[in-house]
């Protein structure tokens, strides 16, 4: 991947390192404030959904006649349970709907996994040890750090174009009964923004018909499945079907929110599964709830019935030009060093950026020194040990437009000063060999 260097002198390569030294120098003398370190949304998009205001209007009758005002309803109001089964693809008798958080939801499937168990009988996580998932990386550093918190030890398998590497997880969890489940990310996985193939879903829903644990789990994180850039959209595969087809369907629960498509701290969460884990769920909820927030989840159902797609894609005029920006820039100024790669998504939050092995530690402190913060180094892997020190995850939604442009001239000088950096350092030490 350093062919361009390979082919220069090694004068020239001392001059190229001069001339970047001091347009670094240039960029700490003028210090700046940038952010492409979390996938949060811009005001901008927030202000797409400033009609939820006017969605009540004293009207607090859900479709139902209960009052939304008062306690009750713990698997949520009808019409949310609608959103969330248009959100996942799945019948709305499959989900239930709760507060702003997934990711609150996350971790009540799998402490509720963990003990008492998601089934009604005796299969519990906690009788194993030590409790393993896999967790395809570079992944989401949420569900690492649950798994964490939780105490759950993760087993790393290669993420590829079209979804996790199945050879390698049919393998480990045919063979490790202490493996539980697993994490997915299906549409614009979270960092590389790949969208997991029909035959990959499919293989997905038969995993825990092989595993060698009678209590195995698939964890489907589908939080970007409407954040598409082109329309009409490019589809996944719904993997509710074909659970149902292999049997599997108590054995995937699925998450998705409204976090990204309205108010970011505001949203509504929702969680999907066969009818034995449904009511496994809601049972635990009741020891900690009287009911979600209904007058948040009627606003949301009657402000985004209907309309789901044509709110999705007024998000999509304000963040498709600033993923044009990235990768316009990445290949502008990196494209022909050949010395990283990265995905060019259709949608989603993120660009995954693969620099030389153990450079991105040292791009990310070479950025934050001149004034741009950028994801830590090893956050898309498990432990915030990425084996390669290689990942790079950048998060261009929050940022203006000029702010990202300046963010993305940074970051491809760092990348560019420290690949030189290794590289002379490399020549000199074969050198003295």
């Amino acid at each position: 991947m350093i062919a361009y260097l390979e082919t220069k002198s090694p004068a020239q390569v001392n001059e190229l390192q001069t001339q970047l030294e001091r347009e670094y120098e240039l960029l700490s003398g003028n210090r700046m404030a940038l952010d492409l370190s979390r996938g949060k949304p811009a005001a901008e998009q927030l202000s797409l959904s400033e009609g939820l205001e006017q969605m009540i209007d004293g009207d607090y009758r859900a479709a139902d006649g209960s009052d939304v005002r008062n306690y009750g309803n713990l698997q949520g109001l009808p019409e949310a349970r609608e959103l969330g089964a248009e959100l996942l693809d799945v019948p709305a008798e499959t989900v239930l709907a709760g507060g702003n958080s997934s990711l609150s939801l996350m971790h009540l499937a799998v402490s509720t996994a963990m003990q008492p168990g998601l089934w009604g009988d005796t299969r519990q996580w906690s009788s194993a040890k030590p409790i393993k998932v896999l967790t395809p990386v570079p992944g989401y550093d949420r569900h690492f750090a649950l798994c964490e918190a939780l105490g759950i030890q993760m087993v790393n398998i290669d993420m590829t174009d079209s979804g996790p590497n199945m050879s390698q997880a049919r393998a480990l969890v045919e063979a490790d009964d202490c493996i539980k489940g697993i994490w997915c990310v299906p549409k614009y996985s979270n960092p590389t923004g790949c969208i997991y193939s029909q035959e990959t879903v499919d293989e997905i829903a038969q995993l825990s018909n092989i595993a060698a644990a009678d209590d195995f789990v698939v964890l489907w994180d589908n939080a970007y499945a409407w954040h598409d850039f082109e329309f009409p959209p490019t589809r996944l595969t719904p993997i509710y079907p074909l659970a149902q087809h292999h049997g599997t369907e108590n054995h995937v629960v699925q998450f998705a929110s409204t976090s990204k498509i309205t108010f970011a701290g505001a949203g509504v969460g929702f969680i999907s599964s066969g009818a034995k884990v449904l009511q496994t769920l809601a049972q635990q909820l009741s020891f900690r709830t009287i009911g979600p927030d209904k007058v948040n989840q009627l606003r949301h159902a009657r402000f985004l019935k209907g309309r789901l797609m044509e709110h999705m894609q007024a998000h999509a005029t304000l963040l498709k030009p600033k993923f044009d920006l990235v990768l316009r820039t990445l290949k502008e100024e990196l494209g022909q060093w050949s010395i990283a790669s990265w995905t060019e998504p259709q949608g989603g939050y993120f660009v995954s950026l693969d620099l030389q092995p153990n450079l991105a530690s040292e791009v990310i402190d070479m950025a934050k020194q001149v004034g741009l913060t950028l994801t830590p180094a090893g956050a898309t892997f498990p432990m915030g040990k990425d084996p390669k020190n290689c990942n790079v995850r950048i998060a261009p939604t929050f940022a203006t437009l000029d702010d990202l442009g300046m963010a993305m001239q940074v970051l491809t000088l760092c990348v560019k000063l420290a690949t030189v950096r290794q590289f002379t350092l490399t020549i000199n030490r074969k050198n003295q060999g």
